[in-house]
Formats: C-alpha cells, sequence, structure tokens
C-alpha cells in the first residue's frame, strides 16, 4: 500500500535553476551573484555616516575640555604664583616695617647716646660700664659705630663742620665731632667731623 501525502506550500522545491521569490523575505543577493540592492547599501552607509559623525563630535568634545583643562591649569598657576608673590610681598612689607621701626628707636636714642659719650669724657670710670652695655645691646640689633679717624673724607658717613688745610691732598677726617652710626647697612646719622687735607 502506497500512501500519497499531498506537499505543504512549504516544501515545494522549484526546478533547478529557478529562482526562488518568497515576498516576506527580502532578497539580500540577486540569483545572478551581482551586487545588493541599493537599500542595503544606502543602510549601510547611512551607518558609516552616523559613526563617523560620532567619532568627530567625541573628538571635538574631546579637543574642548582638554583645553578648558589647560585654561584651568593655569588659572590654577597663575593663582598660585600670585599667592605666593603676595606672601612674600607681604613678608617683606612686614619685615620692612619692622625694621623702620626699629630705625627710629635707634634714632630715638641717639641723644641719649650723645649725652651718655658726653658724660664719658667727663667721667670715664662711671660711665664706661653704662655706655658699653648700651653700645652692646643695640649692636645686637644692627648699630653700628662709623669709625672714621684718619679715613678719606666720605659725605655719606659724615658731614664736615670744619676744615683746616694743609698740604692740599686727599681730604681726609682729622677728628670726630659727633659719632655717627648706622643701622643694618645703612646710614642713620651721618657723623658730624673736622676734614684736613
Amino acid at each position: 500500500m502506497s500512501s500519497f501525502a499531498a506537499p505543504d506550500d512549504d516544501d515545494v522545491t522549484p526546478p533547478t535553476g529557478v529562482p526562488v521569490v518568497d515576498d516576506d523575505t527580502p532578497s539580500v543577493a540577486a540569483a545572478d551573484g551581482s551586487d545588493p540592492p541599493e537599500d542595503a547599501d544606502a543602510a549601510e552607509s547611512v551607518e558609516d555616516e552616523s559613526t563617523e559623525v560620532l567619532a568627530s563630535e567625541i573628538a571635538a568634545e574631546i579637543v574642548q575640555l582638554s583645553e578648558q583643562r589647560d585654561q584651568y591649569r593655569d588659572l590654577a598657576q597663575r593663582v598660585q604664583a600670585d599667592f605666593e608673590n603676595y606672601r612674600k610681598r607681604v613678608q617683606t612689607q612686614m619685615r620692612d616695617e619692622a625694621d623702620r621701626a626699629t630705625a627710629k628707636l635707634a634714632e630715638a636714642l641717639l641723644p641719649v647716646l650723645d649725652a651718655t659719650e658726653a658724660a664719658f669724657l667727663r667721667h670715664p670710670a662711671e660711665i664706661e660700664p653704662l655706655l658699653n652695655v648700651m653700645l652692646a645691646e643695640l649692636r645686637k640689633q644692627g648699630l653700628e659705630t662709623l669709625h672714621l679717624d684718619g679715613q678719606p673724607f666720605d659725605p655719606n658717613l659724615a658731614d664736615a663742620v670744619a676744615h683746616e688745610p694743609a698740604e692740599g691732598g686727599e681730604v681726609v677726617v682729622a677728628e670726630v665731632l659727633r659719632s655717627g652710626y648706622r643701622w643694618n647697612g645703612k646710614t642713620l646719622r651721618p657723623a658730624m667731623v673736622r676734614t684736613r687735607d
């Protein structure tokens, strides 16, 4: 007994060489082996273009972010440098203010030193310890006595109030009439001297 079953529509095989056309499935390649239809090419090119656009947008954003980072770094470095300069300037100003204040105090003490020196000339044994202590303490703070006897006359260090003409050579300090002082390397008060040639 032979049984015969009717073929399903899906199982129908066309004769050889005849292309199968399924209306539901789009064909990717033509039967003759030619290129896929233009719709597939268009889809691929759109996908490639969108990838390129996205990549260029990302690259542009990276460049922009790098530029912003560089700007912020430069700004931070500038602010740090400005602060460092400010700190140094304030330290210098404070040191200068302290030096000026102590120089004013030392200058205010000069009449006391003058009176002590004058008393020392009259009563050396009694005044010498006091004068030495005063000068030692002031030296610790930066006071220097100008020792000009026999030195060439320097108008930055001494005021000449009298002059003895002599042989006409170099002008030198003949006698110190009032002591001069330096404070931290700067002339606090020039000495009052008598000069000679």
